[in-house]
């Protein structure tokens, strides 16, 4: 089921993920993202952070614009280069891939849509746990991820799969 899902996800032309990562223990803070992309070259990013603020990053092929707080919210227009486009922020491809063995869970709803928790351990991730929340009507897509592990927890959800993006330069860039 979860290969499934892998190869639905890996299929797309758009999504938009949202995830928060919250350290627990003496891990650090936390940070929130919301992106919407093609899954390719082009995407529009929000990453907030407790401690820092905000960074938001426009990509559109071999350029990107970018903005934070700390910069005083101002957008810049930069190249992408191969090394910056691999790292960070300006990427906006997106890995859909499990490992490990799945034990299914008990249907639920994600978002009002009908799912199978595939909750997936991992030996080289000591302590760490996945979930993964995929669809059971329509595509079998991953809805929602969650994983809880020793020093930190995340929870990542997809959706507007496949659907039309609307990702444009700002009004105001310099360069």
């Amino acid at each position: 089921m979860l290969d499934r899902a892998n190869d639905t996800m890996k299929a797309l032309t758009s999504v938009t993920v949202d995830w928060t990562y919250t350290g627990t223990a003496g891990a650090g803070g936390g940070q929130s993202g919301h992106m919407t992309t093609d899954l390719k070259d082009t995407c529009a990013t929000r990453l907030t952070w407790v401690d820092v603020g905000t960074y938001e990053q426009i990509r559109i092929g071999d350029t990107a614009y970018a903005r934070s707080e700390r910069a005083g919210k101002r957008w810049t227009r930069t190249p992408v280069d191969k090394e910056t486009a691999e790292l960070g922020p300006t990427s906006c491809t997106q890995e859909f891939a499990s490992f490990g063995t799945a034990t299914k869970g008990e249907p639920t709803e994600v978002g009002g849509t009908p799912a199978i928790p595939l909750v997936v351990t991992d030996k080289a991730d000591k302590g760490g746990t996945y979930t993964f929340h995929v669809a059971t009507e329509g595509k079998p897509y991953i809805l929602k991820v969650d994983y809880k592990g020793p020093e930190h927890r995340t929870t990542t959800t997809y959706s507007a799969f496949d659907r039309p993006l609307d990702v444009r330069p700002p009004a105001a860039a310099g360069g």
